[in-house]
């Protein structure tokens, strides 16, 4: 049987309006559109749009020099069902045409509650009197790795103290703010580049994904995270020894319990050489590691990394935020874990089917008061880190996150845009006309690693500020006093489970 193939009955999403009197026809437009939705037209003399390539990534926009763009929603739309919504409508013609899983990229959209906006936090005025971050030390250094029971001490002849207990690898964080995993061919060279400067610059580390680690970037040794995922993309002994970290990727919060897929299309002879793969072949990550099937079968990968690593690196291991997660957290410590990632349902991603991103997982906040509970509640919470994401948008949030119980979160979408992206949810194309989600030479030059590691650098610059003056009003002068401090969080609209989860009271009391 062959297929048919049928015209698209799809409206666009988007129409592109050009003012002609403002147009300067330089054309400009034309080239920077990296969806191909803008063409000049000889015979009338003007831009021509094609509504329906357009995904609103902005970059016309942003480069044309008279400002005579504007994009807007289509004002094309269907007879109003709160059932059967434009966009549900629109997503069953795209499958009656093509018969295929719905790709989408980014973190999940959809109007569930945002608990971080529900959240409040305290504040010292009197008896407890606040601290000035601009007249005193304000400390936002941690470290990630584990820690000992109890410390030991011997005194030798000299009446000079020594500390006697052996102390776990742990790596030092300047801030309590990492890059989450973005993998080289999900993201380009200079996004990666941009990453790795901006880590090294601010004292904290950034995290490869399972691409592997460019050879270029091994100099950035110290500032790395590298990963080890289903895949095994790029993975062997240099490469594990060539970061602070070593992670076994579970899983994410966009896609729990499924592996991860880059096109072939994103492939170049640098993606493909760094992952050990051919070029133009697709990258398919396992659901499943093919090793792993008990928490036995996790612990022996742990310490088979740690014995690659002669012992010197923290291990950790990132797992989606799903229902069970505090028994699984609580697993993977007692496997030998260092660290714990957990990773939300609103946690960002290259490509990922629709019916996963929008319907699996939890929210991180509910996961990190969950895990946090358990592990002291077992009395091993001092024996791995906890560092979350998938969702982390502003300082509010990492302050939140931290008084939840964790002791540093990663950021990956906010670090995108932060580099420019206008979050168009067009990651899976390769056509990012920001050069940030995609491997084509002409697109990845628009982004200067140089620029773009200065605008992360002032991103966490302004984010430690405001976490500073927080901590100011707190009435306390270090992130570690912060961490696990749920008294000084309240909740406000939240239902009384939720806050039976999170471990925090209702605002008023």
């Amino acid at each position: 049987m062959t297929t048919a193939i049928l015209p698209s009955t799809v409206p666009p999403e988007f129409s592109v309006n050009i003012d002609e009197k403002k147009c300067a026809r330089c054309k400009k437009c034309t080239i920077e559109c990296g969806f191909g939705a803008l063409a000049y037209s000889n015979e009338f003399d003007c831009i021509l749009a094609d509504d329906s390539k357009c995904v609103a990534c902005l970059r016309c926009v942003a480069m044309c020099p008279r400002r005579a763009i504007r994009i807007e929603r289509s004002p094309l739309t269907f007879k109003h069902n709160d059932n059967f919504t434009d966009e549900i409508r629109k997503n069953i013609y795209k499958q009656a045409e093509t018969g295929g899983i719905l790709l989408t990229a980014m973190g999940c959209d959809k109007p569930y509650p945002i608990i971080w906006d529900h959240l409040l936090i305290d504040a010292c005025q009197v008896t407890n009197p606040s601290i000035d971050p601009l007249r005193e030390p304000m400390e936002l250094r941690t470290y990630l790795g584990k820690k000992p029971d109890r410390l030991e001490f011997d005194v030798d002849e000299n009446g000079e103290i020594r500390l006697k207990t052996e102390l776990a690898p742990n790596v030092r964080l300047d801030v309590p703010i990492i890059f989450g995993a973005m993998s080289y061919g999900a993201v380009s060279y200079n996004v990666q580049k941009s990453l790795m400067m901006a880590a090294m610059q601010n004292g904290t580390l950034m995290n490869t994904g399972e691409g592997g680690l460019h050879r270029d970037f091994y100099k950035y040794k110290d500032h790395v995270i590298v990963q080890c995922a289903s895949g095994r993309f790029g993975v062997h002994a240099e490469y594990l020894n060539a970061g602070a970290v070593v992670e076994i990727k579970i899983g994410q919060g966009a896609k729990p319990g499924i592996g991860g897929h880059l096109p072939g299309e994103k492939i170049d002879a640098e993606v493909a050489k760094t992952r050990m793969i051919p070029v133009g072949t697709d990258a398919l990550s396992p659901a499943p590691h093919h090793d792993i099937y008990s928490i036995e079968d996790l612990s022996q990968l742990i310490y088979a990394l740690k014995e690659a690593t002669e012992y010197k690196k923290p291990v950790s291991v990132k797992v989606a935020a799903v229902h069970n997660i505090a028994a699984i957290c609580s697993g993977i410590v007692r496997a030998g874990a260092d660290i714990v990632t957990i990773d939300g349902f609103r946690g960002g991603t290259g490509a990922a089917p629709r019916v996963i991103r929008d319907n699996v997982g939890i929210p991180i906040e509910l996961a990190l008061a969950a895990v946090d509970d358990r592990l002291r509640q077992e009395g091993i919470r001092n024996q791995a880190s906890l560092v979350v994401g998938g969702g982390i948008r502003q300082s509010a949030d990492v302050i939140k996150a931290i008084a939840l119980g964790a002791d540093a979160v990663m950021i990956g979408t906010a670090a995108l845009v932060a580099l420019g992206c206008r979050i168009c949810q067009k990651c899976n194309t390769g056509n990012c006309s920001w050069g940030i989600a995609t491997q084509k030479p002409h697109l990845v030059s628009r982004l200067d690693p140089e620029v773009g590691a200065q605008r992360l650098t002032n991103l966490l610059s302004a984010w430690s500020h405001e976490i500073q003056e927080v901590l100011g009003a707190l009435g306390i002068n270090s992130i570690e006093s912060l961490r696990g401090n749920r008294e000084r969080l309240r909740g406000i609209g939240l239902d009384e489970k939720t806050l039976e989860i999170l471990g925090i009271k209702p605002a008023g009391r």
